[in-house]
């Protein structure tokens, strides 16, 4: 059930009548924009979203306000949810912050399943509610604007045509074995390749390090077959178990059916971009795999020489006056700074009902149709 506050007395007050003075002033200002209703409206509607009944049935769950404040320390003092929970559970400040006081503070998984609760359009909501507030307190009065990107990085390995092929093997036998628990024995078959893979990945590994020769190319291309060759076999056996059990499971079963389908589908994507790479010498094959599990992910060059390519998504994103965030944009796909000028001062003028009397950005998004945009507006 969906609760938007705990109903105590603070603690703090109790045990420290002066405890007031021990805030950051910083956390005092913060507390006092969260204290906005709507922002916690937002946060219990998403969290009555989980469940047809959340609203009104089941055991109280933790509020609303106190998943809104915890998820705000969390990213403020870049904690992970472990450190989260054990340092609010430690603290009287926090735990007045959080508006917790004397409740249990949620574990570390619970708050997990609450964070991916509030997904992208409650997180765009959130903040044109922050654009509002900074508004009618005239912290921002949109006459600046500040456009840049930058790369969101996911959290990957190095990719190579070899450790994707790795992946694929191990999370497809992982989750066979997942589905023979299941449906019983003797109606999928497994077996398991991960021995065999690994110790063709570690040759790859060691024989890619070495200056490559004829007779050395020739050799990995000969381990890059054999890895195929067990990628092949584990995706053959998966798709005829996916074949066998699909019309007479259900609910986990059916679930897991789904996750092989999909990493069937990207698996067959690697080995076509690892034969176009190792046997024809194509090293720009389209719509490269660089993750099994962030399909998604993108190489991007932003020029940096510490860091020429980067691996994650483009994120656009525009400032006000005082650096104040008004929108971000995760970009489906690579797009040109160049294509970003124009939409970023169309929403500024919706934000702020009009145009900015300055607008910067780097050289990236600099052009001649772009500079008469500006001057029109």
């Amino acid at each position: 059930m969906v609760r938007r506050k705990h109903a105590q007395r603070s603690v703090l007050e109790v045990l420290v009548p002066d405890g007031d003075k021990l805030w950051d002033p910083a956390l005092r200002r913060i507390d006092e924009v969260l204290e906005d209703e709507e922002l916690v409206d937002l946060v219990a509607d998403a969290l009555g979203r989980r469940r047809p009944g959340s609203r009104r049935k089941g055991r109280p769950g933790t509020p609303a306000e106190v998943v809104l404040r915890m998820l705000v320390l969390k990213h403020l003092y870049d904690w992970s949810f472990d450190e989260c929970e054990r340092e609010v559970r430690g603290s009287l400040v926090y735990r007045a912050f959080c508006r917790l006081d004397c409740e249990r503070v949620p574990d570390a998984k619970t708050l997990i399943r609450l964070a991916h609760l509030l997904g992208a359009d409650v997180l765009k909501k959130v903040l044109a509610r922050l654009v509002d507030v900074a508004r009618q307190r005239k912290v921002v009065r949109g006459f600046n604007l500040r456009v840049d990107t930058t790369v969101v990085e996911t959290n990957v390995h190095y990719p190579t045509d070899s450790s994707l092929l790795s992946d694929g093997v191990r999370v497809l036998t992982r989750t066979l074995k997942k589905l023979k628990e299941e449906v019983g024995a003797g109606v999928v078959e497994v077996r398991d390749r991960s021995r065999a893979m690994g110790q063709r990945i570690f040759e790859l590994a060691q024989r890619s390090r070495k200056l490559v020769q004829e007779e050395a190319k020739a050799r990995l291309q000969q381990l890059y077959g054999e890895v195929l060759g067990i990628t092949r076999a584990v995706v053959r056996e998966a798709t005829t178990a996916v074949e066998t059990v699909e019309s007479r499971v259900s609910g986990l079963g059916a679930a897991l059916v789904h996750e092989i389908r999909e990493t069937v589908d990207i698996v067959k994507r690697v080995m076509g971009q690892t034969r176009a790479r190792v046997f024809k010498g194509d090293t720009h094959y389209p719509g490269k795999v660089l993750s099994i599990f962030e399909p998604h992910t993108e190489a991007i060059r932003k020029g940096k020489v510490v860091k020429p390519t980067e691996f994650g998504k483009l994120v656009k994103i525009q400032e006000a006056e005082g650096q104040f965030i008004t929108d971000y944009e995760v970009c489906a796909t690579r797009v040109a700074d160049q294509d970003l000028w124009v939409p970023s001062l169309e929403k500024h003028k919706q934000l702020f009902g009009r145009s900015p009397r300055m607008a910067v950005a780097d050289a990236g998004f600099a052009s001649r149709k772009n500079e008469l945009a500006a001057t029109e507006l």
